[in-house]
């Protein structure tokens, strides 16, 4: 298949195509078609095309050589028409399927991608990825809307700050652990054949996308060494293993580029011996223009030829809608901004796809003839189940108060989350859900007693005494206030911290949101992209309540109506009016939650208290977590119950690290899992029951505290000592952290051919998983390195007393980081730490390594510099040097700076030159520090433009000699690109 690489690198030249079609002129509406529909009969058989004997890119040539001009273009948007002079149907790229297939109906739900990261189990992952890719194709006879094979999973933005709201989707802050799990996903879906695609699986979202505050406008510094060590390892294996076909641009900058005309999208295709189908994420292409968010071309033809240039093949934008796309890209073709073979190598990528999905083939190929009977089959939901346990993380068990014994079996199952299964924004729709008081009770053969641990209240306006109400119907009514009272002026309040609150109507058992004109008791769970079913109760000096809107759409910047609550109309319908209009409640408690927890957990054998986060408000896509705590009444509920019986065992349930503060202190037994689909209830029965041994392992550090991060904005995991390989501090649970009911022994680590062995005991009286972790620390090093990193681990099962040789792979190569002096992978000579244990901080064997590498020179200055290739600096960002390619440094004040350690400056006089735009000022050039000796002054007029650039130079005094520090210190608005010190 290497041959088949000869599309791919823009800079080797364009493959000719066989036809050019001389028309510039597009058909506006083109590709607005939705796909729909089978293959009309004139298909010819005959054409090279069809014939699956050919090689893929002859087959690929064959049909490009076909097609007309707008019929090519028409393939660059996310909806492809049906061309049925050619027996063509119609497809769409971007079928959801992070955790099973989402959006097309029932299907099986998997985990949550960081708890299937839990599992460390490479293997389990790719069957999971491979039940999600039949799925996909389960739906192909069918095509429900919005069906797709190009899948837009996984998500491999390594997991960096915990608060990111989209942290369910990924799978760990560390890259070698991501891409692992990249890799075992994406070769699930595709089936291991990138020949025969199962489906075409995109991995999201590329590049340095870790934050959604103001998703589209702030720019992610990706210095050399983050982008080299951090960001491209998360991405780089899955595409080089063939276990993804492509990559979704991000929708943030980097480095103050858009990241969708990133040129870097381009330099991925020579990461893979078979062409990618790069994708934008959606209504991206809109943000590049004068009128989006980036304004960074003046126009959508010059915004989506930048976009193809820099190695985007389909647009996602506009919905089912391609009129703009198309129309722009004829602009573009028409105006000298793209050339036909522009669309040629882009059509190319798409249909190569297209291709090895067996589209063309007769009966759809190796995988056309699988049907809906996969989906949410049996083994399936087996496999969910076994998923949901064996990524289950056993935190804290003090005094063997887990696995509950047999005789246990008079237990109460109480909390928020202890009758309920939530779902994520990319969540499947459940087929059947197992909640853990179901999975419990299940277990134990007979009804539990349960509470979910709120208040239901009632509230009622002090000044006309009228209750508020809501409908008694399934599909709810609006609300208003009334003489009434019952259920129908009952809510279940529940609690997700941060002040915000769910009220849920007893009359009904719906939820209440806003619905864009008032407010109904409506919704089985608060969900939507706007999430509209979140409230405050805002206490008052004298007692009482506002009732406060904050649904999600209330922070968004076009939000301009009132936000409080009060009756609007004359039959007292609730509406949003202002502050001073809104009325105050009495907040009446018609029902304690906690005094019925309880009551609930009084006497019984054990108490089961299940809290955790409600996945549409705990944080999500644009909108990042304020905090990692439980919310106080959860916590509070906690207290309560352990008070009233002390073999209480707590599971938590959520999709990030948490701030438990005191509670792990003061619980015996803490259980964590993520919302992992359908089978949940039956998975953690399994775990607390100890049917299963648990062996989950956390991917990310549990901070104590969010003062243990900086700003979620920075990206820069070196200097800012992020994720466990640089953080300093003491965690509440470590990398890697898990316990089991079993106890393993470790023997000392030994170096063998392509790595190292040691040899594991289970020491326990069951039979358990261990997951085995290496990790090296380099002793000496001319850079700052991770205080830990790692580099291999193996999940092994062992019976009772059983001992296995565990090997563990680690290659010198391993070992290397990126050198900014000479803009290279260098493996330095010196000692490395080899440590191998149960977690990051749990070391229970180390070996020392004296590898044979290089020394890094001294800097030679004397060759033109890169400014992005500093050691050290403050008070910069990283911009674009143009709008097409290249990095600046950019000073963000006066006295910004940069260190260039370990420099050679020969024997003194030298001269400074640089390349300069921006704002006027000077550019200092001093040693030692920030303030050290200042030897040289270059003085910048100003260019006026941060794109123009300017040459500036200094002659440099007598002491710039010998092998010192230099720091370049810059004025505010001034972009530095390169310089050289001769």
């Amino acid at each position: 298949m290497k041959g088949e690489k000869s599309r791919r690198n823009r800079s080797s030249g364009r493959r000719p195509r066989t036809t050019l079609v001389l028309a510039l002129a597009l058909i506006a509406g083109l590709g607005a078609t939705a796909p729909a529909g089978a293959a009309p009969a004139a298909a010819d058989p005959a054409y090279p095309f069809r014939d699956p004997r050919l090689p893929v890119e002859r087959r690929v040539d064959d049909l490009l050589a076909r097609l007309t001009l707008d019929e090519k273009v028409s393939l660059l948007h996310q909806w492809q028409p049906a061309i049925p002079r050619l027996g063509i149907r119609s497809f769409k790229t971007g079928t959801e399927a992070l955790h099973g297939v989402a959006w097309l109906g029932e299907a099986t739900v998997f985990p949550q991608a960081v708890g299937l990261a839990s599992t460390w189990d490479p293997a389990l992952v790719r069957r999971v990825g491979s039940a999600v890719g039949d799925e996909a194709r389960g739906f192909q006879q069918e095509r429900p809307a919005g069906w797709g094979l190009n899948l837009w999973a996984p998500v491999v933005n390594p997991l960096r700050d915990p608060r990111w709201g989209r942290n369910e989707e990924g799978y760990s802050e560390d890259p070698y652990l991501t891409s692992a799990m990249a890799t075992a996903y994406g070769t699930g879906l595709t089936g291991g054949d990138p020949r025969h695609l199962k489906t075409a699986p995109t991995l999201k979202h590329f590049l340095g996308n870790n934050n959604e505050a103001d998703r589209t406008t702030t720019s992610s510094d990706l210095r050399p060494r983050v982008l080299k060590e951090y960001e491209e390892p998360a991405f780089r294996p899955a595409i080089e293993a063939g276990a993804a076909t492509g990559v979704m641009s991000s929708y943030n900058l980097v480095n103050g580029r858009p990241a969708t005309v990133n040129p870097v999208l381009d330099e991925v295709r020579a990461w893979s011996s078979h062409e990618l189908l790069n994708v934008t994420d959606a209504y991206a292409p809109n943000n590049l223009t004068s009128s989006g968010s980036q304004k960074y071309y003046d126009t959508l033809a010059e915004g989506n030829a930048a976009a193809l240039k820099a190695g985007i093949d389909s647009f996602t934008t506009d919905d089912t809608n391609s009129a703009p796309t198309t129309a722009s890209l004829a602009s573009a073709l028409a105006g000298g901004l793209l050339a036909e073979s522009d669309i040629d190598e882009a059509a190319g990528h798409v249909l190569d796809v297209r291709v090895r999905l067996g589209e063309f083939d007769p009966g759809g190929g190796k995988y056309g003839a699988i049907d809906k009977s996969v989906v949410n089959s049996p083994a399936h939901r087996k496999l969910a189940r076994k998923a949901a346990a064996d990524a289950a993380v056993l935190l804290k068990n003090a005094g063997g108060a887990l696995p509950l014994k047999d005789s246990a079996k008079d237990v109460a199952v109480v909390g928020p989350l202890a009758d309920t299964l939530y779902t994520d924004w990319y969540s499947g729709t459940l087929p059947y859900a197992v909640t853990p008081e179901d999975g419990i009770a299940a277990r134990l053969g007979a009804p539990v007693a349960g509470s979910e641990g709120v208040d239901r209240i009632s509230l009622r306006n002090t000044d006309s005494g009228a209750y508020v109400t809501a409908g008694t119907d399934a599909d709810g009514e609006a609300l208003r206030e009334s003489a009434g009272a019952g259920t129908a002026a009952q809510f279940d309040v529940f609690d997700w911290g941060a002040g915000i609150v769910t009220l849920r109507s007893a009359a009904n058992g719906k939820y209440v949101g806003y619905n864009w004109s008032g407010f109904v008791n409506d919704q089985t769970q608060p969900n939507g992209w706007f999430v509209q079913q979140q409230f405050a109760l805002e206490e008052q000096a004298d007692g009482t309540h506002l009732l406060r809107y904050a649904g999600y759409e209330t922070r968004e910047p076009w939000w301009s109506n009132p936000v409080y609550l009060g009756p609007t109309g004359p039959d007292g319908t609730l509406g949003l009016v202002a502050k001073a209009q809104a009325a105050h409640y009495a907040k009446d408690v018609v029902r304690s939650g906690t005094e019925e927890a309880v009551a609930a957990v009084r006497g019984k054998d054990a108490a089961v208290v299940v809290v955790g986060s409600m996945p549409a408000i705990n944080g999500r896509e644009n909108d990042d977590r304020e905090d990692m705590g439980l919310a106080p009444s959860q916590e509070a509920l906690v207290k309560a119950v352990r008070r009233a019986n002390p073999r209480t065992v707590v599971v938590v349930e959520n999709s990030y690290p948490t701030t438990l503060g005191a509670l792990q202190r003061e619980v015996p037994a803490l259980l964590w899992t993520t919302h992992a689909g359908q089978e949940t209830g039956n998975a953690l029965a399994d775990v607390l029951f100890g049917d299963v041994n648990p062996a989950g392992r956390l991917t990310q550090t549990w901070y104590r505290s969010e003062a243990d991060l900086p700003s979620i904005l920075e990206y820069d995991t070196i200097k800012h000592d992020r994720t466990y390989q640089y953080f300093k501090g003491d965690p509440l649970y470590a990398f890697g952290h898990g316990l089991s009911y079993s106890s393993f022994r470790y023997g000392q680590v030994r170096r063998v051919d392509g790595g190292y062995e040691v040899a594991v005991t289970n020491t326990g009286r069951r039979a358990g998983d261990e997951v085995v972790q290496l990790y090296t620390h380099q002793r000496v090093s001319r850079d700052k390195q991770p205080l830990k990193q790692l580099e291999s681990f193996r999940r092994v099962s062992l019976e009772p007393g059983q001992t296995r040789t565990v090997r563990l792979g680690l290659r010198e190569r391993d070992l290397a980081h990126w050198d900014v002096t000479r803009s290279k992978w260098v493996v330095e000579s010196g000692t490395y730490d080899v440590l191998v244990g149960a977690s990051s901080e749990d070391i229970r064997s180390r070996a020392a390594l004296t590898v044979r590498g290089e020394t890094i020179p001294a800097r030679d200055l004397s060759r033109t510099t890169r400014a992005e290739n500093f050691d050290d600096y403050e008070g910069v960002r990283l911009v674009d040097e143009s709008t097409v390619r290249g990095t600046a440094v950019g000073a963000s004040r006066d006295g910004a700076w940069l260190k260039f350690a370990d420099s050679r400056l020969g024997s003194g006089g030298a001269e400074f030159s640089a390349r300069v735009a921006g704002a006027a000022g000077t550019v200092e050039v001093r040693l030692g520090s920030p303030t050290g000796t200042l030897v040289g002054t270059a003085p910048v007029t100003g260019t006026g433009s941060p794109y123009t650039y300017a040459g500036v130079s200094a002659s440099l005094s007598a002491a710039a000699k010998g092998r010192q520090d230099v720091y370049l210190v810059l004025g505010d608005g001034m972009r530095l690109s390169t310089f050289t010190v001769r």
